[in-house]
């Protein structure tokens, strides 16, 4: 697998699975109007970041995009020392290593640009495969808002906030 700079070249292959994982509703805050084919175009303003934000996709031999990372500062100002990141893959190549790929990719970008650590801010208490990764990784949860997420098989849920010192 390699892990590299996401292009506008690659939003058609990413775009398949973002819309479905958009539209199940289960683990982002995205609005659910993302997901429809006529917001792709504003869709992939929200996952293809320019500099110094950066966009990356993970990719078997053949070229084909197993999943995806966006990576940017947490706040701007003085908090803008806090980088975060969001996942996203293919539910077809899921439980074989590109999310762990990617997560530790994004890590391993933070330290290298100077962050003095990763949060995630919206982590869904429900989606226990991401928090067990991020926690596999030495991410702790520091704190989970109540009911701040509305599941749409499990209603209000927690958010967790998850942090990494790097």
């Amino acid at each position: 697998m390699l892990i590299r700079e996401a292009t506008d070249e690659d939003w058609p292959a990413i775009w398949p699975f973002f819309s479905d994982i958009v539209a199940a509703g289960e683990t982002f805050t995205f609005p659910l109007e993302l997901a429809a084919e006529q917001a792709k175009d504003e869709a992939s303003g929200w996952w293809l970041l320019a500099e110094p934000a950066r966009t990356v996709v993970a990719v078997d031999d053949s070229g084909t995009v197993l999943g995806t990372a966006k990576m940017n500062r947490n706040h701007m100002g003085n908090g803008s020392h806090i980088a975060s990141a969001s996942y996203m893959v293919a539910p077809e190549h899921s439980g074989k290593g590109v999310g762990r790929a990617l997560c530790t990719y994004t890590v391993d970008w933070a330290r290298a640009a100077g962050y003095r650590a990763m949060q995630f801010n919206a982590v869904v208490e429900t989606n226990v495969h991401a928090v067990r990764l991020y926690r596999s990784l030495g991410f702790e949860v520091i704190g989970t808002l109540p009911e701040g997420f509305n599941h749409p098989q499990q209603g209000y849920v927690g958010l967790h906030i998850m942090h990494k010192a790097l």
